[in-house]
């Protein structure tokens, strides 16, 4: 028995035979830089798919921020502390005005549970829209609400989920004006099957950037609509940055400001401290204080000063070393590799996001390949490039690597994908895969 072997089997005897892992042949990290994380025996692979170092791995900047404030406090909030205000203050001020106050967790998971409940406070009713293919966290009442993987949870009577639109795939015929007709109708449909249930509508959860849906085109006006209808109706808007947040788009700091949308809550999390567990939910005084006055709501660890330090040293790297105009730059230049692949390679489709969150279908004769797609996640770990899949066809390899990625990275990828698709087995005349 290998090492890697015999760590795999203690894994399982502890964590739990199912616990989740990535790659066909688990990947033992020991260490990471930037860009770069390293196994057990020395190899290098490049990160392409890990947001939570968004400042890319052990950071100097913020690893230094941790240690020296560990070195000095570290408490709950229940006392002050500069540290943690300062951090809620730049925080708050990179969001539109409204957004001006912040409750800091520990997780997306947290972040949504307690935007949901303040939702629910403040508008009196129960009732809850999320799409029909999205994940927003782990807690009972989120994992119910999870609709793109298997949990034991039922789906709440008092919910509803939506198709988002995706062009690629729902647009055949239709005109984006009929496309978005199509799939506001969905969102009225939701409203009116709450209203009518009794429960009203609290609040509509959703990703704007729709990463778990696949990054799908943006049809514009379908988020604004959505959260029009939902606002006539009494209901408020959580937006879930977890994954497109903090410039990760290139375009704006915020996936909602893509949308033109501002929420009325926001949920905040993986990438906000580097891999530090810190995260929040930013919301107006006024929300907040009412929550607040009527809910003792504390977090032992969220928002403790070594973390709060965490997120501002974030902060100070994302300005100081332009990241949200680097992932702009190096996105552009990605997109445009992938597409000259695509012009050789029959397997890649449709290229999809902004930034350094990027998407590409994999399909077989136009249709969806999850099992091409599962084959090629494998093969670029084994050519050094660690990547995800996403989508509800799970057949979009997913790209989102910390944003000090750069050109050269980009070209390191994209020539480890041109050499992976030159060996992609054809379901056609080969027995290899698993279709």
């Amino acid at each position: 028995m290998t090492g890697l072997d015999h760590l795999l089997e203690r894994r399982r005897g502890v964590l739990g035979r199912n616990a989740p892992l990535f790659y066909d042949r688990p990947v033992h990290l020991v260490r990471g830089s930037g860009v770069w994380v390293e196994d057990a025996d020395g190899r290098r692979y490049l990160d392409a798919y890990n947001n939570v170092p968004h400042v890319g791995h052990c950071h100097p900047h913020v690893v230094q921020a941790v240690a020296r404030q560990a070195a000095t406090l570290n408490l709950h909030t229940r006392y002050l502390d500069g540290v943690v205000v300062d951090y809620a203050e730049r925080l708050t001020a990179r969001f539109a005005d409204s957004l001006d106050t912040a409750v800091l967790t520990c997780s997306g998971s947290e972040s949504n549970e307690l935007a949901l409940r303040m939702a629910r406070f403040a508008t009196g009713r129960r009732g809850l829209i999320v799409s029909d293919f999205s994940y927003h966290g782990n807690t009972a009442t989120l994992a119910s609400l999870t609709t793109c993987f298997p949990v034991v949870e039922e789906f709440p009577a008092s919910a509803r989920a939506v198709r988002v639109p995706d062009p690629r795939h729902d647009g055949a015929g239709l005109t984006e004006a009929e496309l978005l007709e199509r799939y506001l109708g969905e969102v009225a449909e939701a409203v009116r099957s709450l209203e009518a249930s009794g429960d009203g509508v609290g609040a509509i959860l959703i990703d704007s950037f729709f990463a778990n849906e696949g990054l799908p085109d943006a049809v514009a006006g379908y988020v604004a609509g959505a959260v029009e209808l939902v606002r006539a109706a009494g209901g408020l808007f959580i937006c879930d940055e977890v994954q497109a947040g903090f410039g990760r788009t290139g375009d704006a700091l915020w996936g909602h400001e893509l949308a033109g949308v501002t929420p009325d809550l926001v949920t905040l999390g993986k990438p906000m401290g580097n891999g530090h567990p810190i995260a929040g939910v930013v919301a107006g005084n006024e929300l907040v204080s009412a929550f607040q006055s009527a809910a003792t709501y504390f977090n032992t660890f969220g928002g403790n000063p070594v973390s709060a330090a965490a997120g501002a040293a974030v902060l100070d790297v994302l300005d100081e070393e332009g990241l949200q105009a680097n992932a702009h730059r190096v996105g552009a230049h990605l997109r445009e590799g992938l597409a000259k692949l695509a012009a050789r390679h029959e397997p890649l489709g449709d290229i999809r996001g902004r930034g350094l969150f990027v998407g590409v279908e994999i399909e077989h004769d136009g249709v969806p390949d999850a099992a091409r797609t599962a084959w090629l996640v494998n093969a670029m770990r084994d050519r050094g490039v660690l990547l995800s899949r996403i989508g509800r066809h799970d057949n979009v390899l997913k790209i989102r690597p910390p944003l000090v990625f750069a050109t050269e990275h980009a070209d390191r990828l994209l020539d480890a994908l041109d050499d992976a698709l030159d060996g992609v087995p054809d379901r056609a005349s080969d027995g290899t895969g698993p279709w």
